[in-house]
């Protein structure tokens, strides 16, 4: 039994920064439309020029299409990264968003020993951590950050090198520029009146997290991804969906929007969401008049319909494994890619 180390909040303000003007869609009480538009615009240029700044460089998502990196295991730590966010801490949708940004940003500075397995989910749990202290009030001890089926356990001081070594290969750049940075100003730009502020920060919100398992959508920067986000949530709204257009002039809501990238961005979650709707979609199974025979007329006398020895496989449940060889944690010779 493993114990549990006195480290709350480690790491807690660790920048000396306020996160307090990115919103995640869930404070949307205290934004007014005034606020928005007394937002200067090259506040909002600035943002864009510094977001380079603070995601992976322009070959990351070609790693996985070489399977130099594995695309399913990023899926798989990112969707136990909004699980343990949401569901089980109620964390804020920006903290979730951190938290794989920083899993991207130090996977594309840094090689893991091995692309799956127990490296990945370390790497998870120390993002989620460093995340938390950034965003949260309230925090969990270390140890309890292993939660939702994870397959590994950590004992704290090994979480905590791990999120010594995030912070040293991210440069300590831990307030990063993301979506939630430009929703509420690109919503005003479709609703000037800020009528639906709220309903565009939450669904544009939703869309955003419910697509950020997709590596297909690291091609693009969070200035285009918002602007995209927020487009579609204006087609959701039949009094602002002629003003929700991609082939307008999306461009024009600030200097360095792409509208290339912005409509490209844009195709791409409408066509994630006609695939998740498909996914999600009841399915009807046809009923087919079947005649059975009595099970003792199908198999031998001597016959068990499973084996003790596959009976147990199948009931005993996964267990969560202690590793203890973390060598690689402080050796900053390591190769990188």
């Amino acid at each position: 039994m493993m114990s549990r180390l006195s480290d709350c909040g480690s790491f807690s303000g660790c920048c000396g920064e306020d996160s307090s003007d990115v919103f995640s869609g869930e404070s949307t009480a205290d934004i007014s439309s005034e606020e928005v538009v007394s937002w200067p615009d090259d506040s909002i240029a600035s943002c864009i020029e510094d977001e380079r700044h603070f995601v992976p460089g322009l070959d990351y998502l070609s790693r996985f299409h070489s399977q130099s990196l594995d695309a399913s295991a990023r899926e798989e730590s990112v969707s136990w990264i909004l699980k343990a966010s949401k569901p089980y801490y109620k964390f804020q949708p920006l903290t979730a968003y951190l938290a794989v940004n920083y899993m991207d940003r130090f996977l594309y500075a840094r090689r893991l020993p091995e692309t799956s397995g127990w490296p990945m989910q370390l790497l998870a749990v120390a993002c989620l951590s460093l995340a938390a202290k950034m965003e949260e009030v309230l925090v969990p001890c270390l140890f309890d950050f292993q939660v939702e089926g994870v397959k590994y356990i950590f004992e704290a001081k090994t979480i905590q090198k791990m999120e010594l070594l995030v912070l040293s290969v991210l440069d300590w750049r831990l307030r990063s520029v993301t979506p939630f940075s430009f929703l509420s100003f690109f919503a005003n730009k479709i609703d000037p009146l800020g009528t639906s502020l709220g309903f565009f920060l939450s669904h544009a919100t939703k869309i955003i997290l419910s697509n950020i398992r997709e590596a297909s959508f690291l091609e693009y920067r969070p200035s285009s991804i918002a602007a995209a986000a927020i487009l579609c949530v204006a087609n959701e709204l039949p009094s602002l969906s002629s003003a929700g257009n991609p082939h307008e002039s999306p461009e024009t809501w600030c200097d360095g929007l792409s509208k290339e990238k912005i409509v490209r961005c844009y195709r791409l979650m409408k066509a994630m969401e006609i695939e998740n709707n498909r996914k999600n979609s009841p399915k009807v199974i046809a009923k087919l008049r079947v005649s059975v025979r009595a099970a003792s007329t199908l198999m031998r006398p001597s016959e068990e319909p499973y084996s003790s020895s596959s009976s147990s496989s199948l009931s005993s449940p996964c267990k969560r494994r202690k590793l203890s060889d973390y060598s690689w944690l402080s050796d900053d010779n390591s190769s990188s890619e």
